[in-house]
Formats: structure tokens, sequence, C-alpha cells
């Protein structure tokens, strides 16, 4: 059984997206400690990457930061084996294929299961091309998680069928960023989602605040906030830990209103 699904168990999950390295590791350390402290119950750790088309300016920055700082993929696997001495939730890399690939795919996902990663999320692997990473996920037990967009409507039901772990539904078109507004039909999406598979799926893209956390996770099983909190550590660097933790706990209980 996949160990994504016990970041759903019994409650909405708050999903906690940080880009390793932003600004060091030691920090990024940090961070995912206090958010897990303060209520997270999924951390989706971003590998950075020189050309991250899914990401809006806030994540990008993070990106560049944490590569000008000299961070490598493996230096943030000696990271997780370390976070994973205490930090017992379910953890996710999100990064793209070519970090992959140019890493070599059976050493990426053999390393992930050995150091305790559960699962990671691919945004530029399409779905139909997904064959590429599928069975070595498989081998080596990590969920490869699926994107769902407001565009993939006559798709939604065919990815939802074969998903795994957690499913990633996308709030809203364009790059990942704060929103004030969310307007996309989230509702009929996660209805087609529930037709098709009983594996949780959560809202990322645009959730900054505890209102719109509550209402996503009304819809869903969970909120996915990243932009939102590497803006709290851009603006505090290596004090950012402590300011992330409130703003975690805050939005936690914003949403436990609901679940």
């Amino acid at each position: 059984m996949s160990k994504i699904k016990e970041a759903f168990e019994n409650k909405k999950a708050f999903i906690a997206f940080v880009t390793c390295g932003d600004p060091d590791l030691d920090t990024t350390m940090a961070v995912v400690r206090e958010a897990v402290a303060n209520g997270a119950s999924l951390i989706e750790l971003g590998i950075p990457f020189s050309d991250p088309t899914a990401e809006g300016p806030v994540i990008q920055g993070a990106n560049l930061r944490a590569l000008t700082g000299g961070v490598t993929t493996d230096k943030i696997f000696d990271m997780v084996r370390s976070l994973r001495q205490d930090v017992k939730v379910p953890m996710v890399f999100m990064t793209y294929a070519n970090v992959v690939f140019s890493y070599g795919a059976e050493r990426f996902l053999s390393t992930c299961k050995e150091i305790g990663m559960d699962g990671i999320i691919l945004p530029d692997l399409p779905y139909e091309e997904k064959g590429e990473f599928l069975p070595l996920c498989h081998t080596y037990g990590v969920d490869l998680i699926s994107l769902i967009a407001p565009t993939s409507e006559n798709r939604i039901a065919m990815i939802a069928k074969e998903a795994e772990g957690f499913l990633y539904i996308v709030s809203s078109l364009g790059v990942t960023g704060t929103r004030s507004e969310i307007k996309t039909d989230l509702t009929s999406i996660v209805e087609v989602v529930r037709q098709n598979t009983d594996i949780p799926c959560a809202i990322g893209f645009g959730i900054s605040t505890p209102e719109q956390a509550q209402k996503m996770a009304g819809i869903s099983d969970g909120a996915i906030v990243g932009s939102a909190i590497v803006k709290i550590i851009e603006k505090y660097g290596k004090d950012a830990p402590a300011h992330v933790g409130e703003y975690v706990k805050e939005m936690t209980e914003g949403m436990r209103a609901t679940s």
C-alpha cells in the first residue's frame, strides 16, 4: 500500500512545497521540520532545475538561488537521509523529467527508495509518455503522481483510473503562483476523479490564504501550497523556518474547519 495514503487518513491533508537549497539545505531541513511540527501531512521537495517550465517567478527565483548556491541532486539525497531520521510523514519529490534522465532514471529511483521518498511529480511529463518512468517507479515502490489540469477534460477519467499515491489537481491554467481568486470549476473535475478512483486528490497552484485552503479542502482531500511558502523563505532567508511554521499552523487550522 502507498504510504502517501497516510497523509489523507481521517483528515484533510495540508501539503507543503519547498525548493531544496533555497537559501541553503540546512534552512530547507529546518523549514520541513517546522512545517511537519505545525500540521503539514505531506511534504513536496522541489529539486531545482534551470528551466522550471511549470513555475511562476517566485519558484523560478528559488530554483535560481538554490542552483547558484551549489545545490546538487546528490546533496538533496543526503539531506533527505538526514530528515528521515525523524520526519515520518510521506515525502515526494517534484522536479523535471530532465533532472531524472540526466541523473539516470534507475539510479535516481533506486536512491529514492533507499532514502525513503514515497513519490515523484514530474509536471513536464505528459501522461502519454509516463511509460518511460512507470516500470522503474513500480520496481522501486515510488508512486508516480499524475497531474490533472483544467484542460484535461476528456482525459480526467483515464488519468484518474491509473493514478498512484495522490492526484495533483491544478487549480488554474498557467504557472504556479498565488492568486486572489480561483475560477476553475474544480467541483466537476473532482466528481469525475471520484467516479474513477478512490485515490485521494489534492488541489494546488494559487492557494495562499486559509480561506482558499479551506475552500479547496472542502472540494477535495487536501490543499497544496508552494509559492506562498517560498515567498516567506525568500523574505526571511535563514530565519524563515519559524515564520513558515506559523504560516502552516494558520493554514492547517483554517482547513480543519472542513475536515
